[in-house]
């Protein structure tokens, strides 16, 4: 294992232990910064509380997967919807999502009233990878900073390889900003 393998471990062991550290239990949605909720497919699939709660866009991590049912058509014209049709597995390249996942969450918020959801079959994994790769990138949290905060709102647990593909965003996003620092 190379040296940049073996710190690379490290570091994903020390945003497991803040994983770990969450004490709190899993429910239906929970918001994880200002109109932004992450949640399960049981909240998705209900539109009527979805109305209630106001949600304007709706974000499916788990397009096409079995028990997922949602597009468009399910929402009418009563949300905006938009379908990512990921896997919870460690060969899925969710890093390609990131930048539009990113941008249809920041795009939403800036609506008029604007409340997304993005959710997966649980909430735990792929929603919630995608909301900390938007945290990342549009509210310049660093990754460690964005699992403190949404572990003290949401129990959530993204998979290793969806923790090494939000380290290497990190990474990127930290020499970019070194360059650049208004980025």
């Amino acid at each position: 294992m190379s040296k940049r393998e073996q710190q690379d471990l490290v570091a994903i062991k020390e945003l497991e232990m803040i994983l770990d550290s969450c004490q709190l239990e899993l429910t239906p949605l929970d918001e994880v910064w200002p109109n932004l909720y992450i949640g399960n497919i049981a909240i998705a699939q209900n539109r009527a509380a979805l109305k209630k709660l106001g949600i304007t866009h709706v974000l499916n991590a788990a397009h096409s997967k079995q028990g997922s049912i949602g597009d468009q058509d399910y929402y009418r014209n009563t949300c905006v919807y938009w379908g990512i049709p990921a896997e919870d597995s460690s060969h899925f390249d969710l890093g390609q999502y990131f930048k539009p996942a990113a941008d249809f969450i920041k795009k939403a918020l800036h609506t008029k009233d604007g409340k997304v959801l993005v959710h997966c079959i649980m909430g735990v994994s792929r929603s919630a990878t995608l909301v900390l790769a938007f945290l990342m990138q549009h509210c310049r949290l660093p990754l460690r900073a964005a699992l403190q905060h949404v572990t003290q709102l949401r129990p959530i647990y993204p998979n290793r390889h969806f923790l090494f593909l939000l380290l290497f965003l990190d990474t990127q996003l930290a020499q970019k900003r070194r360059l650049c620092p208004i980025l």
